[in-house]
């Protein structure tokens, strides 16, 4: 199924170019409502945003295209993605609605939906707006078109929801904490929830001004959380991106902690409650330590492909909890229906408070393998799938690797390149082997 605007996370590009349009943004909420008002009755839908200057242009051009197609609409202002998802649930819409490019810088912009149970929707109902985008409008009657509200109290109500994922009988008292909003999304929430919880907050990239989103601070710039926490003595320093939905976490020593680690940290803790995990679910860049510990301690581990939705259709199609990827996205699906750092933070902070053991102890049996990733850019009509040496050194390598490493090669989604990935439990294996694929693929 080919799809023409969608990428693996909905929309998204530079704005002022297609398909970051006020045109395009019209037409795209036309058709999404006409989509949606094929299900019968009169949809509503609820629209979230980062903190990006764009955002006010392109939450006016979807909530005009809703409207003209027959549908009302709620406007949150800014709010983690994660936030939307829990909203469009919890007040029983009928589609959310995200304005973010996560952690682009404020250049792009992008659009995100979520269903009606907050979760990230289809390929196959993407393609079915898309369809409805070749299609001349259908307009409205002026007695049926869409109505458009603000919602007053969402950051209060997402706060809620946030502490709600911490225990009960926990506090994060005599703690002190970085948190670090990336100028994004979740500025003037991320700091109330752990203030609330009881910890000291020291907040940082929490003063947007619509061009400052995920520049030198947030989850892709991690070196100003490290900072932060030193400066001030914090015990531990959280970063999120602009929209709030993936995490990056650093300890008083300055020790940055990826997904990967995390989520060992969240598989481990719930098996020291005693609860039952069966299995869990990375990505194919997960880094191969983890999957070794986690299957250490007979937990099942299975690969989706890369994007944080296909870890989420893995996990349901498994009946699974727990999973996410080295760049932060975490899932507890008995916590949330997608990612969300904030309440990502506070389970692995649950599992600081409940052991009594800091991260860098808790992950002292898993040692990340060093990786090697290197891009070969591919000359116009170049097929490198019938590359026989290619072929032929993937195969030896992997001999080679065995249960020391593995080997990925894909080719990107926006680029004319093969990204050829090496990891091995020795940096200068990984290394060896990376170059000798890429020199298969050059000759």
């Amino acid at each position: 199924m080919t799809r023409k605007y969608f990428g693996t996370d909905g929309i998204r590009g530079t704005v002022g170019q297609a398909p970051i349009t006020p045109d395009f943004m019209l037409r795209l909420g036309h058709a999404v409502g006409q989509v949606l008002r094929k299900q019968g009755g009169k949809p509503s839908v609820l629209i979230g945003k980062d903190t990006r200057i764009s955002g006010y242009m392109i939450e006016s051009a979807l909530e005009a295209g809703f409207a003209s197609a027959g549908v009302d609409v709620l406007l949150t202002g800014p709010l983690p993605t994660p936030g939307v998802a829990y909203l469009t649930r919890a007040l029983r819409q009928d589609l959310g609605v995200v304005i973010s490019a996560s952690h682009n810088p404020f250049a792009d912009n992008g659009i995100k939906f979520f269903s009606a149970k907050g979760e990230k929707l289809t390929d196959e109902w993407e393609h079915a707006v898309e369809l409805a985008m070749e299609n001349p409008p259908t307009w409205i009657d002026s007695a049926n078109l869409g109505r458009a509200r603000r919602i007053e109290d969402a950051r209060g109500r997402y706060i809620e929801f946030c502490k709600n994922s911490f225990g009960p009988d926990l506090t994060l008292k005599g703690l002190k904490i970085v948190v670090d909003a990336a100028n994004g999304a979740a500025y003037n929430v991320a700091p109330d929830v752990f203030h609330e919880l009881g910890a000291e907050v020291i907040p940082i990239g929490c003063s947007p001004n619509g061009f400052n989103i995920n520049d030198g601070f947030g989850a892709t710039s991690p070196a100003a959380l490290v900072k932060a926490v030193r400066d001030h003595g914090a015990d531990y320093g959280v970063a999120l991106d602009g929209d709030a939905d993936r995490l990056q976490l650093a300890d008083a020593q300055g020790r940055l902690f990826n997904g990967d680690e995390l989520l060992y940290v969240l598989v481990a803790d719930r098996l020291g409650q005693g609860q039952n995990v069966p299995g869990a679910v990375g990505t194919l860049m997960t880094n191969m330590a983890v999957e070794l510990a986690l299957r250490a301690l007979d937990v099942d581990f299975v690969r989706a492909k890369v994007g944080d939705r296909y870890v989420l259709e893995e996990l349901s199609a498994r009946g699974w909890q727990l999973g996410g990827e080295g760049s932060g996205h975490l899932l507890a699906l008995d916590k949330h229906t997608t990612g969300d750092g904030i309440v990502s933070a506070l389970l692995v902070l649950q599992a600081v408070s409940r052991t009594g053991l800091s991260l860098a102890q808790q992950l002292s049996k898993v040692t990340l393998f060093p990786q090697t990733l290197i891009n070969v850019r591919l000359k116009a009509g170049q097929d490198w799938k019938s590359n026989s040496r290619l072929a032929q050194e993937h195969a030896e390598v992997t001999a080679e690797l065995g249960q020391r490493g593995r080997v990925l090669i894909r080719a990107s989604g926006t680029e004319p390149l093969l990204r050829v990935m090496v990891e091995a439990s020795d940096a200068n294996l990984a290394r060896h082997c990376a170059q000798r694929m890429v020199d298969a693929v050059q000759s």
